[in-house]
């Protein structure tokens, strides 16, 4: 008796999958898959030299610029006058990369005097000026 079949007659419907068209298409799959597949694995193999150096960057000097309440003014810790400095602002300003002129004035100091300075520093060329302050007011 063959299976699925209500009668006994060989010209009725037989019910088995035909896998043919399953496996065609499995077929086309696996060719596309056999084609692409090299295509987006394909790839050139470099080797690169790697840099290991940091960048070599030199840090500008910071000129300590101090003045006391007399008005005296000293430049890296020697005192210096008028003439002076202005040589050694134009000689700072010609430097490259330019020094930062930190400037210090002691609590009593008259504001003029801390103004003279400012400006013969930006008359000189300098373009960086940082103030340096003390929270404790010693």
């Amino acid at each position: 008796m063959a299976m699925g079949s209500l009668s006994e007659a060989e010209d009725d419907f037989n019910p088995e999958i035909n896998t043919t068209p399953l496996v065609d298409v499995m077929l086309v799959l696996l060719i596309i898959f056999i084609i692409t597949v090299p295509v987006m694995n394909h790839s050139v193999k470099l080797d690169l030299p790697r840099a290991t150096s940091q960048p070599n960057e030199t840090k500008p000097e910071n000129i300590n610029l101090s003045i006391d309440a007399q008005g005296k003014v000293y430049w890296n810790n020697e005192i210096t006058d008028a003439d002076q400095l202005k040589s050694r602002i134009a000689d700072a300003a010609q430097r490259t990369p330019q020094p930062e002129l930190h400037l210090r004035a002691e609590r009593t100091t008259q504001y003029e005097k801390v103004a003279q300075v400012m400006a013969a520093a930006q008359s000189g060329g300098l373009g960086k000026i940082g103030f340096i302050t003390d929270p404790q007011g010693k």
